[in-house]
């Protein structure tokens, strides 16, 4: 067999290999997507990459009280629409259903709201909507699963939830040489090794003057995302809750990142079989939102989030009901969801809505 005609079930690692020897160096996007998402090697299509066994753990594996409070949340949301009969309310990146699952049993305090969900879950991977099948097993609500937005059903309201969704579209990266932006791409270097290397220049207007050697990123997922987003916003309610680690103001740097046994690792060093990342920039979000009509809320650190929407009560009535042995459990929780040094300020939350909605809680708030 020839050396390029590698079935597809060979490991991803070689596969990307030949490929780029065959076609030239490819996109940083393009090697995240692959990484990320190929059909028999992606990190997220051949694993379950979340919780102590895997390689990372999301807001709700941590607490009880984050899918909670996000579940009270879109309660408040639906009321703000006028409390319609019929709602969808849809999750991007559903992880293993652990959100959901704790946002319903919040709801068990808004009858007439969870009477009139239906649940969308936007999910790719087979191994995690398997997951989530059984963690959200025996629901009371309606469940259809969905590979895009596209698919999930138009004309009815909807509220959008996406924690740690957006951090794993793929990135474009560009570098300053001599003057220019050339694409940041992933290449072989003379070992035959993957490397980052630089391809064409790039000048469509949009990138800023930088220092010699300096990186900057762009997100196109995003923007489909949020041309998607605001076409609905036009036919019927929409609200969106967008929570990810990031910035608050546009910058220069790379922040590409992998982690795998929950350290951080080299993002080249073993395609597939690491989680790739990098920084939401929610200036950007917010200024093409914004642009697309869709009116932007935040972005707030999550800690001041969650805090404002009762994090510290719902700590203290689960702590006064728990065993001694679980209440130190759920405290280091909560403070790990909003403590300033751990995950309270480099996550951050912003809400996207359609024109006419109340500002969404507890954005309005003072």
């Amino acid at each position: 067999m020839s050396a390029f005609a590698r079935p597809a079930s060979a490991p991803l690692a070689v596969r990307l290999h030949e490929r780029i020897a065959r076609e030239g160096p490819i996109s940083v996007a393009d090697y995240m997507d692959a990484c990320l998402t190929d059909a028999r090697g992606g990190y997220y299509t051949s694993r379950q990459p979340i919780g102590a066994s895997g390689d990372f753990i999301t807001a709700p594996e941590i607490s009880q009280i984050f899918g909670e409070l996000i579940g009270l949340w879109a309660a408040c949301v639906w009321q703000a629409m006028g409390a319609p009969t019929s709602v969808i309310v849809a999750e991007f990146g559903p992880g293993r259903g652990t959100l959901l699952a704790d946002a319903m049993r919040a709801w068990r305090s808004a009858k007439a709201f969870a009477d009139s969900v239906s649940l969308a879950l936007i999910e790719r991977s087979q191994v995690l909507r398997e997951t989530q099948k059984e963690t959200l097993r025996g629901a009371s609500q309606p469940i259809r699963w969905h590979e895009t937005l596209d698919a999930v059903p138009r004309g009815l309201p909807l509220i959008v939830i996406a924690n740690e969704f957006l951090d794993a579209l793929p990135v474009r990266q560009f570098v300053r040489r001599k003057g220019v932006w050339r694409e940041r791409c992933v290449g072989l270097n003379a070992g035959g090794r993957l490397a980052f290397t630089e391809g064409s220049t790039v000048d469509d207007g949009t990138l800023p003057e930088a220092p010699e050697g300096a990186i900057i990123e762009r997100r196109p997922a995003t923007g489909r995302l949020l041309a998607s987003l605001a076409a609905r916003a036009k036919e019927a309610p929409l609200t969106a809750l967008f929570i990810d680690y990031g910035h608050e103001r546009s910058g220069l740097g790379d922040t590409l990142q992998a982690v795998r046994h929950h350290r951080y690792a080299d993002p080249l060093a073993a395609p597939g079989e690491t989680d790739l990342t990098a920084h939401v920039d929610f200036a950007a979000l917010k200024r093409e939102a914004e642009a697309l009509g869709l009116k932007a809320y935040g972005p707030m650190p999550q800690g001041e989030f969650l805090i404002r929407l009762g994090l510290l009560e719902r700590r203290d009535r689960l702590i006064a009901a728990a065993r001694p042995e679980q209440r130190e459990l759920i405290s280091s929780g909560a403070a790990r969801l909003a403590d300033p040094s751990r995950m309270g300020v480099l996550f951050k939350v912003l809400a996207l809505a359609s024109d006419g909605l109340a500002t969404p809680p507890p954005f309005g708030e003072i």
